[in-house]
């Protein structure tokens, strides 16, 4: 799982590089440039597909998608949100470990790819039923002696309040529709490529540091997101 995740990213950042429209090279010309097998490497192009990242054409090939619309919210906790709806939140820790960022994920975490990140997935649950996926990446001088079971039931901005002292500044979220894969539907306990959300947010402190980088899959058939909408001019006002 982490090094499909690893290509995924590597592959986004040669799409950066690319214009809408363009091709992206063949499977024989990618797989050993990134050291994979085809099979890996083809998993990870389908998720972008399905994220709407690239799009197929038959017997033409895989090409860069135009971009999507963003949608501003404000920076909640998974814990939060919950409690805001009615229901109870919990988590059941399913992996942690010590990793190095890498390139891609020292990019995103705005750190040295050489050094230590603490990656987390849990999954998320409403009332006892399974919401999310989530994997929370954390630069591990950030948040000394995390693991799965200070983050077993509770949320993890709270954890950056109470025991590290860190303040939320704001960050970047955004939101696509996806479908789930085959871990992820089994996790979420749905049928394979039910329809889902794919969040991703970058979160920063008051010092400006990137403290997390959270990728989170949400089951479409039970979460909704709400954004309250303000006029971009007051009716009858003057030009």
């Amino acid at each position: 799982m982490a090094k499909y995740h690893s290509i995924r990213d590597e592959i986004l950042d040669l799409v950066a590089e690319l214009s809408v429209g363009d091709a992206l090279p063949a499977e024989r010309a990618l797989a050993p440039r990134f050291g994979v097998s085809r099979m890996t490497l083809r998993r990870a192009v389908e998720e972008l597909v399905r994220e709407g990242r690239l799009v197929r054409r038959q017997g033409a090939g895989t090409f860069v998608a135009g971009p999507k619309i963003a949608q501003g919210l404000a920076v909640t906790s998974f814990s939060e949100d919950m409690r805001q709806r009615g229901a109870v939140p919990s988590s059941r820790t399913l992996a942690v470990d010590d990793v190095l960022a890498g390139a891609p994920l020292g990019r995103r975490l705005e750190i040295s790819p050489g050094e230590r990140v603490v990656r987390v997935v849990r999954l998320r649950l409403a009332d006892d039923a399974p919401m999310a996926v989530e994997t929370l990446h954390v630069p591990a001088h950030i948040a000394p002696g995390l693991d799965g079971q200070i983050l077993a039931d509770g949320s993890f901005y709270e954890l950056l309040h109470d025991v590290y002292g860190l303040e939320l500044s704001g960050g970047v979220q955004t939101i696509e529709a996806t479908v789930t894969d085959e871990s992820e539907s089994e996790m979420l306990g749905v049928p394979l490529h039910s329809p889902a959300f794919l969040f991703e947010r970058i979160s920063r402190d008051a010092q400006g540091r990137v403290v997390e980088f959270v990728r989170s899959v949400y089951r479409g058939d039970r979460y909704q997101f709400r954004v309250e909408l303000q006029p971009a001019h007051r009716i009858g006002a003057a030009e």
